[in-house]
């Protein structure tokens, strides 16, 4: 207040020499006590260089395995030209890169911000597909969680799905099916667990579950043979023969069906399809 009374009595160039005066008080005395360190201010402002010339050094840096060098130009101009076409660009390569250094968190973040930006740009497929690739280089072996090969199932799928015509596709086929097949290990690993415990309720209801949903996996031949060994030791002979049949029907060669009629022999059985089964119908959907 006192302040602004002095102001009023001064003529307007005064007051606003004082005002000024006053607000760069704090700025001066911060100067002042920094003065002693010869601080160069440039040192906070950083170099910018032309969005073109950063893209081209990060795709050289990328063709000589400097991958980190690559991160850094790209995101040199992600930061100095936000709203650049070469910015757009360098958001998918920079993703590219840190999937290229196993920094996978890193990748699938800024792929999926590029999604969320440009989702109709003919890179997003590609952002899509590196998405699928990080957490398909992150797949554990069936003894241990399978979050990560859920998760690649659904990035492939996604772009399959929304990019049918993509030169990713393929690919993205192939990882899906062997993301498949470990989750159908897993299913396996945790059935015969149950099986060697004699809880054969729990084990049918896993090694069901890999002949219903994982009918193009490899592990379907020992999921019928282990069917078979459950229904048997429960004493649903009708169950372990139709077991038995669908697996000789589907795979007549497999030393996994010649286990399989053995153990029934020993009760004077052998494979005989029962119509009503659920293993009939699940047994035309095989195509591994």
């Amino acid at each position: 207040m006192v302040f602004e009374r002095a102001a009023q009595t001064r003529s307007p160039a005064r007051a606003a020499f004082l005002a000024l005066a006053v607000l760069s008080a704090p700025l001066f005395l911060s100067a002042c006590t920094s003065s002693d360190k010869d601080l160069d201010l440039s040192t906070y402002v950083e170099q910018t260089e032309p969005a073109d010339q950063l893209y081209n050094q990060g795709l050289a840096n990328l063709s000589a395995g400097r991958l980190k060098e690559a991160s850094r130009k790209f995101d040199a101009i992600d930061r100095q030209h936000p709203y650049s076409e070469y910015a757009r660009k360098s958001m998918v390569m920079g993703a590219f890169a840190n999937y290229r250094q196993g920094n996978y968190d890193d990748a699938i973040n800024s792929a999926k911000r590029y999604l969320a930006l440009y989702p109709s740009t003919e890179d997003a497929a590609y952002a899509q597909y590196i998405i699928g690739l990080s957490y398909f280089r992150q797949i554990r072996d069936v003894t241990q969680d399978q979050k990560e090969s859920r998760r690649a199932i659904e990035a492939m799928q996604e772009v399959v799905d929304r990019w049918p015509e993509s030169e990713y596709v393929e690919d993205a086929k192939e990882k899906i099916r062997v993301a498949r097949d470990q989750l159908a290990g897993k299913e396996m690993q945790i059935g015969r667990y149950y099986l060697e415990r004699r809880e054969y309720i729990a084990a049918i209801k896993r090694f069901r579950g890999v002949v219903e949903g994982y009918s193009n996996t490899r592990h379907v031949e020992e999921a019928l043979a282990r069917l078979t060994e459950a229904y048997y030791a429960m004493g649903l002979t009708s169950e372990a023969q139709t077991a038995a049949a669908v697996l000789g029907q589907n795979y007549p060669d497999s030393p996994w069906y010649r286990d399989s009629y053995k153990l029934l022999q020993t009760g004077g059985l052998e494979p005989r399809e029962s119509a009503g089964s659920w293993l009939t119908k699940a047994g035309k959907l095989i195509t591994g």
